[in-house]
């Protein structure tokens, strides 16, 4: 009789378990769709608008996994509101990701603007317009310059940041939210090509998409250490100030599964395995010209792990390494003991 006992409660416990996932596997699939002419909508959660007052920050993410301790930052600031990932291709997968770590939000949903008539759509600016927290996904910058620069996108992120929204992206989404951006309109560049030709065409240069003040004169970069980008990263700075585009160029550059968690009064902690560099130079290059290797001196480095904090209005930091950078004739030097430049 035990035995029956036994057997008919473990048959009721394993009903019970497939059952709940079978529940959960339809959660996660399931979910409000939205199609138009260059969208596509899928809500995860209440689909109905929830307003709450969310608090301002800024989610930096260096690309490759994703960082969960930075997804859950972003999720308290939004305050249980909803939360937007905003992309140019792809699907919805982060849509089960982000609400699995943050239970306490309205919604989680993925909007996908995949052309300039997409990013015109009334639709779309309602979704961005009730977001309480937006995050650009990764994948190719250069759309997101050609399809939403210019249009109500633009502007209704910039309105979303003016009145305190947590913004974030990651790898692509990354690039487009300092001041300056590396556009990548004529596909990625590497360091070498970039250092023996500043001018190369895929050394591709933007600015002024996202207004947030707090990276203004400063350009981002990811998958940093893991791509060998320092180089490059360098190159957009020289750049900048041969154009004259600015006379003190910043940059922030991450690298993989690491963030910057940026916050309004300027602190910005790093989170996540790697480091991230903030870079700065002060004076033009003494050599930049199309078709010749670049010569460029005078390269401030700070560089960040876990923990590690930075003030971006005082440019300073604690817990890092201090180190300088600088290039001859096409090729990184730097003064750290092992020549190394990461």
């Amino acid at each position: 009789m035990a035995e029956k006992t036994i057997f008919r409660s473990s048959v009721f416990i394993l009903g019970i378990l497939l059952a709940a996932a079978t529940l959960s596997a339809q959660v996660h699939t399931g979910g409000e769709v939205s199609k138009g002419a260059g969208y596509f909508y899928k809500v995860y959660g209440n689909p109905k608008d929830v307003v709450k007052k969310a608090q301002p920050g800024f989610f930096l993410a260096g690309g490759g996994d994703d960082l969960d301790e930075g997804f859950r930052w972003m999720c308290r600031l939004a305050n249980g509101g909803d939360f937007l990932v905003l992309r140019a291709t792809g699907d919805d997968a982060y849509n089960p990701y982000i609400a699995s770590l943050c239970p306490g939000l309205n919604s989680v949903a993925t909007l996908v603007i995949s052309s300039t008539e997409g990013a015109q759509q009334s639709f779309v600016a309602t979704k961005l317009r009730n977001a309480e927290a937006i995050f650009i996904s990764g994948g190719d910058q250069a759309h997101y310059i050609r399809w939403w620069k210019g249009t109500p996108v633009q502007d209704i992120l910039n309105a979303r940041i003016a009145a305190g929204v947590p913004v974030g992206g990651t790898s692509a989404g990354l690039d487009v939210m300092g001041e300056f951006i590396y556009s990548a309109l004529n596909d990625t560049v590497t360091t070498p090509e970039a250092l023996a030709n500043p001018f190369h065409g895929r050394v591709t240069l933007d600015r002024a998409f996202l207004n947030i003040p707090l990276l203004a004169g400063v350009i981002t970069d990811a998958h940093v250490a893991e791509r060998s980008r320092l180089g490059r990263d360098i190159v957009f700075l020289a750049r900048l100030l041969d154009q004259g585009w600015t006379t003190r160029a910043s940059g922030i550059f991450i690298d993989e599964k690491t963030a910057v968690l940026l916050r309004p009064d300027g602190r910005a902690t790093v989170a996540g395995p790697g480091h991230a560099y903030f870079a700065r130079a002060a004076s033009k290059p003494e050599l930049c010209q199309a078709g010749k290797p670049l010569t460029f001196g005078g390269i401030s480095v700070y560089r960040l792990g876990q923990g590690g904090v930075f003030d971006v209005s005082t440019w300073q930091g604690t817990g890092g390494t201090a180190y300088d950078v600088s290039v001859g004739s096409g090729v990184l030097h730097s003064t750290q003991s092992n020549g190394s430049v990461y």
